[in-house]
């Protein structure tokens, strides 16, 4: 009866067994999922908070290069909406803190933060992130999160596996995490699309805003350049009509070069107005600043009245400084005008430009370049002096001014690592101070001056086809390609030279304008030529400057309008020599 009463007891305890097995099993697969999921959380917790601050440091680079505190702790206001964000803080490139936020007011910021980190500490992710504008660094962000500490979350789930129903609850609770993670994941990623299209709308409006600025500028000087320009035409016209008058070969020379002087002059001017208006992104070089100075006389003069007088003050032996040069001479010609404006019964505009060595300004270390606007004109109030850096302030008279010009002094002089500083007193003038950090590098290399061109021979029975639409622009060309010695004969746009070479006309050269009416262009009437016939020899001419990129990425040899007989001459016979463009380049735009 004994042996027959145990028995049965033995396939009782088989499931008990088994279930208990089922459960410590269950145990150690949910502390391991648990493990693992610590560890996926912790990670996961990580990547967002550097996420939160890379979002964060590309959101606040215009309020860190302005120095607004203000606009910065409105961004850090927002990360409120995050309620595992603890802390957070905006520093400047001195690591000194300007702007912070925290959840809670016993929780603490660090004083400093030199270097981008990221750590976890008692449940707590702290990561930084650099600020940057270009290569320049502005600062840094410091984002402090919570993350749930290791022993809590593994003691519940000890707890929940000791009460029998492991299984049931991890499954509950990890499809409840892994949801609400996804939710969360869905709704960051949401919030980073949408912030990632207001930095992409924002660039789009600095840029905007660069280029407003810089056709401002243009435009204050389009009443210097119309008087320049007609000053050089009554040159050009009344030496023409002298010439006319006179058979003295000494009065005729000197005739001569005046009209030839004002031509260049007049041909200098518009490389420059091409140069300084062309649509381009900021781009830093390291340069010499008493050049760049001294390079930008002819704007400084087309943009002031006769009544004032510009006075330069270089010291010999500058250093070099890292700045975008066309937003340095904006900067230069917004100052300029202002000062112009401040003093509507003339005055005296000095520009001095000094080294100062590390500490000799209050608040900069290490060495900057200084330079310094003074003008004699009306002066500031110091309420005015306080407010004149703000984007859209301006006393002057509606339709007068849009207030843009002096902020971008300020935001170009920061983005650069510098600063700018303003002296003024009603009555007295005003003193706008730039300075730029000195830079260890050594100066871009200038474009090379070729100098004069040789005198070149031209060989006999050489025949040009000139491609140019304008007709008097045509008659020039061809009677100085007459007085060099070549046959020319003209095709008024792309298509009717194409007719020329395919009827089997004698060519040794194509001279053609890139820009023509019709469908086809001076580069694209290049590359068929280079296709159809390899052995044609190529140059284009052109008056734009986009139209001399267009040029360069191909390879083929471009003489910018105006040009003397003499630089034809040399391009047609390098031409000649050197023969049609080569292919590689061409594969390479």
């Amino acid at each position: 009866m004994t042996a027959g009463a145990r028995q049965p007891m033995r396939p009782r305890l088989l499931p008990t067994v088994g279930a208990v097995i089922a459960a410590l099993v269950l145990v150690v697969a949910g502390l391991a999922v648990a493990a693992y999921n610590e560890n996926t959380f912790k990670a996961q917790a990580s990547r967002e908070a550097q996420v939160q601050a890379d979002i964060v440091a590309a959101s606040v680079t215009a309020a860190l290069a302005f120095d607004d505190e203000s606009a910065a702790q409105e961004y850090l206001d927002a990360l409120r909406a995050n309620p595992q964000v603890e802390a957070a803080g905006l520093y400047n490139s001195a690591g000194r803190l300007l702007a912070g936020y925290r959840r809670e007011a016993r929780q603490a910021l660090p004083t400093r933060v030199v270097n981008p980190f990221s750590a976890q500490s008692d449940g707590h992710i702290m990561v930084a992130a650099p600020v940057v504008q270009g290569a320049t660094r502005l600062g840094s962000v410091y984002i402090r999160t919570d993350a749930e500490p290791p022993a809590r979350r593994a003691f519940r789930y000890v707890a929940i596996g000791l009460l029998g129903v492991m299984a049931s609850l991890v499954v509950v609770i990890l499809a409840g995490a892994n949801s609400v993670q996804r939710q969360a994941n869905r709704a960051l990623g949401e919030a980073n699309e949408m912030l990632r299209l207001q930095i992409e709308q924002r660039e789009r409006a600095e840029e905007a805003l660069r280029q407003s600025q810089k056709m401002e500028a243009m435009g204050q000087l389009t009443g210097g350049v119309a008087h320049d320009f007609n000053n050089l035409l009554m040159v050009a016209s009344s030496g023409l009509e002298l010439l006319d008058r006179t058979q003295d070969p000494r009065r005729r020379e000197t005739l001569r070069q005046a009209v030839r002087q004002a031509l260049d002059r007049g041909a200098d001017l518009t490389r420059q107005l091409l140069a300084f208006s062309r649509r381009s992104p900021l781009k830093s070089s390291v340069v010499d600043l008493g050049a760049q100075l001294d390079g930008m006389r002819v704007l400084l003069d087309r943009s002031l009245r006769e009544d004032i007088v510009v006075r330069f003050d270089i010291e010999p032996g500058l250093w070099p400084v890292e700045v975008d040069p066309v937003q340095l001479e904006v900067a230069l010609l917004n100052i300029a005008v202002n000062a112009r404006d401040a003093m509507p019964n003339g005055g005296l505009i000095t520009i001095r430009a000094r080294n100062r060595p590390d500490r000799a300004v209050e608040g900069l270390d290490g060495d900057f370049v200084e330079l310094t606007v003074t003008d004699t004109g009306r002066g500031m109030s110091a309420e005015t002096i306080h407010r004149v850096f703000e984007p859209f302030f301006t006393t002057k008279a509606v339709g007068k001014g849009t207030g843009l010009g002096l902020s971008q002094v300020y935001g170009f002089t920061r983005a650069s690592g510098g600063d700018a500083r303003i002296r003024s007193e009603p009555g007295r003038g005003a003193a706008i101070s730039l300075f730029f950090p000195r830079s260890t590098r050594p100066l871009d290399a200038p474009a090379a001056d070729a100098g004069p061109p040789p005198e070149v021979r031209t060989p006999a029975n050489v025949t040009v086809l000139l491609v140019e639409d304008d007709d008097a622009v045509a008659h020039a060309v061809g009677a100085m390609l007459s007085e060099l010695g070549y046959r020319y004969d003209r095709a008024p746009n792309a298509t009717a030279a194409l007719e020329r070479l395919e009827s089997g006309q004698h060519v040794d050269l194509v001279f053609s304008d890139m820009v023509m009416p019709g469908a086809i262009d001076g580069v694209t009437l290049a590359r068929v030529i280079r296709d159809r016939w390899p052995d044609l020899p190529v140059v284009l001419t052109s008056g734009f400057s986009e139209a001399a990129d267009a040029a360069a990425r191909d390879g083929w040899r471009l003489l910018a309008k105006p040009y003397r007989m003499e630089t034809l001459a040399a391009e047609l016979a390098a031409a000649r020599a050197d023969g049609p463009a080569p292919r590689d380049a061409a594969a390479k735009s």
